[in-house]
């Protein structure tokens, strides 16, 4: 006899939808509290309707977070059931049936982007619910394609299951709502993605909200930021999720040669964004379109950027329709386009921190097989300086490294195998014909193949962050055990870097602002530069080394400009260390021997603005060096610039047998070598000295290894070798 149910009966509840997670995208899940699933008589696993404006069906799990009257789905579902993020959708158990036969027809606009075996397909659809007119999604390659579900055996809401009979046919698609992106495909911006929507959704959805509050409606957003970093794929999210007309216009598309036609395609774009309304209008490289008229040559420009601040303009008392820009050069705009009215509020979408990247890395390796020993967080810890599109890039690199390993280990099928009109019968790619793969290549085998660890790892040398594409980065091997003696300037480095910047809350508690930069002082040769570099290496953080003479130009003002440009990137690849040698050549003393020339003066003037405008971003370490300190200018010495000093003095007894030893760590030595005799031989010697004068002995060891007759005979170096080249580095010079 069968039980009573304990559980409540089956129920209606009202819920606000918000983001799923990364995890569930294209699993059909829904995620709602505890609570919830009791309210309505359902538990995980079950099948729940979702209804807004239309009907979608998804599969009950858990959320983590537990907040009551919150419903996590992705954008197919939100787009099935026609609900937005925020907005309330009903939410019941519905009764279920296994699927027997499913038909798809795909959604994708022009050719196929890829053939999908039905196999695979049932295996990434395995334990979806569908029901007649939804869109599934279906992840393959890097990317995700959409279909709609034409029809089902039986009719009414069905579960995917290992035996359903799924089929792709063409043509008998209707009228589907599939969003080409949605929120869960962009990662790392949600503090930009809520801007946006504040200053979209809300006057496209709520007009009558600012009505009451007596104010106009935003009508224009500027996105800007560094190519690659995520304007045009926030932009088209918005405009899926809005549900509202959406026109992609680049800004070279605009410009014509005859006269007044420019002027006639910016007022159709916006015509037609009327008729539509409500309606988004996304200018993409708007600045090819609104540069600034008193700096532009030609009439065109002119007229063009005249055109549009009058359709802006008019747009006032129209309403529904808003105007979103996007560009990497914002300073190139008119300035009469970046006023209130007509650009509300402008949005940086900067470089990703390594939080960001991380999500960024999961939303594109979401559908591809890791490996266990793959540690996404660390490969995100090792990619500084990457923007959303590089990461994109580094996961289809590591996808092909992969490819490569796996055709030369675990395919059979060698390349003549594939005849040349076989393979221009079947669909295969070029490079996957010469590599011997095929389509007849058993499941059994594709199911081997993993990505691994160290093909993040080979990825990451094949491709460049654009975020420091122009300045030399490097990500320095070295430690601090790459370092002989200095052991009082590794503690003191080690202390002011970890608190100062890394966790810089203890001086929030007291009030006191963190040292800003860090001057590295003492004679040549004792380790200033090599420091900079294990530091690097030691904190895992990208070093940025700036040399004085690749500042200079013959041109004035590109100086100033190429300075600009350097803590520009530093920021922007944050964390890192901005390094800048020999500092007394970038910023020499001001004095009256150099009256009559300018370009020190612009120089210092820019570099002591650009530390300043420090004070408010975390996460550069500004480092210097100089072995004459006296000529560096006292302007840049004071509290607030660099305002901690480290000495560097030339190393004691004990420092030098440290730096013996290191340099040769790796060198056999004779057992008549006295390292300790030898250093304490050696007063008065730098780090680099040092290190030149293991190297001579060992030359002189080889040279005379090489002349010996008798063979057999190890090779070692002697005292005799480092003696002698110890004479000839104190010998006197006669010349």
């Amino acid at each position: 006899m069968r039980e009573p149910a304990t559980s409540p009966p089956a129920t209606t509840l009202a819920l606000r939808v918000a983001e799923a997670r990364v995890e569930d995208i294209g699993h059909a899940v829904a995620r709602l509290a505890p609570a919830d699933l009791v309210r309505i008589g359902a538990k995980p696993g079950d099948v729940l309707k979702i209804t807004g404006s239309t009907l979608a069906v998804a599969r009950a799990e858990l959320s983590e977070q537990g907040h009551e009257g919150v419903i996590q789905i992705d954008g197919t579902i939100r787009s099935n059931c026609g609900a937005g993020l925020q907005e309330p959708v009903t939410v019941a158990p519905v009764e279920h049936a296994q699927a027997v036969a499913v038909r798809l027809a795909p959604l994708w606009v022009g050719a196929a982007p890829a053939i999908i075996a039905p196999e695979q397909m049932l295996e990434d659809l395995f334990g979806v619910p569908v029901v007649t007119g939804s869109v599934v999604r279906v992840p393959t390659f890097a990317k995700a394609v959409n279909f709609q579900v034409v029809r089902t055996i039986p009719s009414g809401p069905v579960v995917i299951g290992k035996r359903t009979d799924i089929r792709v046919v063409e043509g008998e698609q209707t009228a589907a709502r599939a969003p080409a992106v949605s929120y869960e495909d962009i990662g790392g911006l949600e503090r930009e993605m809520a801007r946006v929507r504040e200053m979209v959704e809300l006057p496209l959805k709520h007009s009558r909200i600012f009505e009451r509050l007596g104010i106009l409606a935003p009508k224009g957003v500027l996105l800007y930021g560094p190519p690659g970093t995520g304007k045009t794929l926030l932009a088209r999210a918005v405009a899926a999720e809005s549900r509202v007309h959406f026109i992609h216009l680049n800004g070279p598309e605009i410009m014509r040669k005859f006269y007044g036609e420019s002027e006639a395609k910016l007022r159709e774009v916006f015509e037609e964004a009327a008729r539509h309304a409500p309606a988004i209008i996304f200018i993409d490289e708007i600045d090819a379109v609104a540069p600034k008229r008193a700096e532009v040559v030609g009439e065109v420009e002119k007229r063009v950027v005249a055109q549009l601040l009058s359709l802006m303009d008019g747009f006032v008392s129209r309403g529904q329709v808003i105007v979103m820009g996007a560009t990497n050069i914002p300073e190139v705009l008119d300035p009469a386009l970046r006023r209130p009215g007509r650009f509300d509020r402008e949005i940086e979408i900067g470089v990703p921190n390594t939080q960001a990247r991380l999500q960024i890395l999961k939303i594109h390796t979401r559908a591809m097989p890791l490996g266990s020993d793959v540690d996404l967080p660390e490969i995100a810890e090792h990619s500084h300086g990457f923007v959303g599109a590089d990461l994109e890039a580094l996961v289809q690199e590591v996808g092909m490294i992969a490819l490569r390993r796996f055709l030369s280990r675990h395919l059979s099928v060698a390349p003549e195998a594939v005849a040349p009109e076989a393979a221009a019968s079947e669909v295969v790619a070029p490079e996957v014909v010469a590599s011997g793969f095929s389509r007849t290549t058993p499941m059994s085998d594709l199911n081997a193949l993993q990505v691994t660890h160290d093909d993040f790892l080979a990825g990451l040398k094949e491709v460049e962050p654009s975020a420091t594409r122009e300045f030399f980065i490097e990500k320095s091997p070295s430690t601090f055990a790459a370092l002989g003696g200095l052991d009082e300037v590794k503690r003191v480095l080690d202390a002011v870097v970890e608190h100062a910047h890394m966790r810089d809350d203890i001086y929030e508690q007291v009030g006191l602002a963190p040292p800003r930069g860090i001057l590295l002082v003492g004679p040549s040769g004792t380790g200033k530069t090599a420091t900079a570099r294990a530091l690097s290496g030691e904190k895992q953080i990208p070093l940025i080394a700036i040399d004085g003479p690749q500042l200079y130009s013959k041109w004035l003002g590109e100086s100033e400009k190429a300075l600009r440009e350097v803590f520009k990137k530093a920021k922007r690849a944050a964390p890192c260390i901005l390094f800048f040698d020999t500092i007394d050549a970038v910023a020499p003393k001001l004095g009256a021997d150099q009256f009559g020339t300018d370009v020190h003066q612009r120089i210092l003037s820019q570099l002591v603005r650009e530390i300043d405008n420090l004070r408010d971003v975390k996460g550069v370490i500004l480092l210097a060096a100089t072995s004459r300190p006296e000529r560096v200018e006292p302007a840049l010495l004071r509290s607030g610039r660099f305002d901690h000093m480290i000495q560097f003095a030339k190393p004691g007894v004990a420092d030098r047998v440290a730096i013996i030893r290191l340099c040769c760590k790796r060198v056999p030595l004779a057992p008549d070598v006295d390292v300790e005799e030898l250093a304490g031989r050696t007063e008065g010697l730098t780090g680099a000295d040092l290190e030149s004068l293991c190297k001579k002995a060992t030359l002189a060891a080889i040279a005379e290894f090489r002349h010996r007759t008798s063979g057999g005979a190890p090779f070692i170096v002697c005292r005799n070798d480092f003696v002698s080249a110890l004479e000839v580095r104190l010998k006197p010079d006669t010349t």
